[in-house]
């Protein structure tokens, strides 16, 4: 079995943070969010993997590399005339696959525990295809599965009238007939080749279409809000202390599960409530990090409060003494005290699609 991760599109929904680094590279609990793809990959014991990028992307094969810290190998696939949708990813990449069954993973699905017992079942009950489902919120946002008498008889792409409240989610396990689904459909109205059409082709013809729930977690982060989710959700997975140093004056307190890397200072009144993860070369100082936090590397942090935020590489925050919660704070950004330079007043300087509250 290959594996396909999609790393492609353009991340509209995200900007501006998107602007400047790929969505599949931003940070999640300190790590690219492809990353914990990559790894889940490599321990369900798959060793070839090809991941989706637009024309001319540099960004991600310069950043993830050839594999090899992952015990994979990889390709890189361009995604020839741009996004036109998952099926014609897995078109895209028809020679690259060639007859060997395929875990298509889309790299900014983020999922609790491992894919083998997925790929396990796959080959236990001898299906062509196998979909994971999940209840969701807002089904209208997704591949909605209809169920009837246990089996999937369609899915619909994103229906205006979900006929239930599962979706199914970016993780799929095929044979290679895949291939010839994605061959055989047409553009949605969307202009897009559906991969929810590709299934619905694959039950039509009588093809073995399988289904697993996901139990657990499941988190597409398709919105600022499902990142902040999904990076509280791998913190949350987070045990015991990992520290530069054993030793802390008592005007330090660390509590619950947190990672600090080294380097990083900690200074004046600080305290660290976890989980939360601190990267290198950082200072901390005279600040309160609260619970699903995580901060980059080479941050400074100076008289503020931080809760449930991610705060990425180079970012300063001084004095603001106010209470930064449920935000997204990109590379190398200045937040600042309004008197912390004269004259005093709400200084701003904003780009497109951005979102600030005074």
């Amino acid at each position: 079995m290959k594996a396909l991760i999609t790393a492609g599109g353009q991340g509209t929904r995200l900007r501006p943070i998107t602007y400047t680094i790929n969505k599949h590279l931003f940070p999640i609990a300190n790590e690219p969010m492809i990353f914990h793809a990559l790894r889940k990959v490599a321990k369900a014991g798959i060793k070839e993997v090809a991941i989706n990028i637009n024309q001319g992307d540099k960004e991600l094969p310069q950043e993830i590399g050839n594999g090899k810290k992952f015990g994979l190998k990889i390709t890189y696939l361009e995604q020839k005339g741009g996004a036109l949708g998952l099926a014609h990813i897995i078109s895209n990449a028809k020679e690259w696959i060639g007859k060997d069954d395929l875990l298509f993973y889309l790299g900014d699905n983020i999922v609790a525990g491992d894919l083998s017992g997925l790929v396990d079942k796959f080959y236990k009950e001898k299906l062509d295809c196998l979909l994971t489902l999940s209840k969701v919120r807002d089904p209208e946002r997704f591949g909605v599965p209809i169920i009837k008498s246990s089996r999937i008889v369609e899915v619909e792409e994103k229906p205006k009238n979900p006929k239930s409240d599962f979706a199914v989610t970016g993780i799929y396990v095929y044979k290679p007939i895949i291939i010839e689904a994605a061959a055989a459909i047409k553009p949605s109205a969307r202009g897009e080749y559906e991969i929810s059409d590709a299934h619905t082709y694959l039950i039509k013809k009588g093809y073995k279409v399988g289904f697993e729930e996901i139990t657990g977690w499941w988190k597409d982060t398709g919105k600022p809000e499902d990142l902040l989710e999904g990076n509280s959700l791998i913190l949350s997975s987070f045990s015991g202390l990992n520290l530069p140093t054993k030793k802390y004056p008592e005007t330090i307190k660390i509590e619950g599960a947190v990672k600090i890397g080294k380097g990083t200072k900690l200074k004046g009144h600080v305290v660290v409530r976890g989980p939360v993860a601190i990267g290198e070369n950082c200072l901390i100082e005279d600040s309160c990090i609260d619970p699903y936090t995580a901060v980059g590397s080479n941050v400074v942090i100076q008289g503020t409060e931080v809760s449930h935020s991610i705060v990425c590489d180079g970012t300063q925050i001084l004095d603001c003494g106010v209470r930064i919660v449920d935000s997204l704070i990109g590379r190398n950004s200045v937040v600042k005290a309004e008197d912390y330079s004269l004259p005093s007043g709400h200084k701003l300087v904003v780009g497109d699609n951005a979102q600030v509250e005074l």
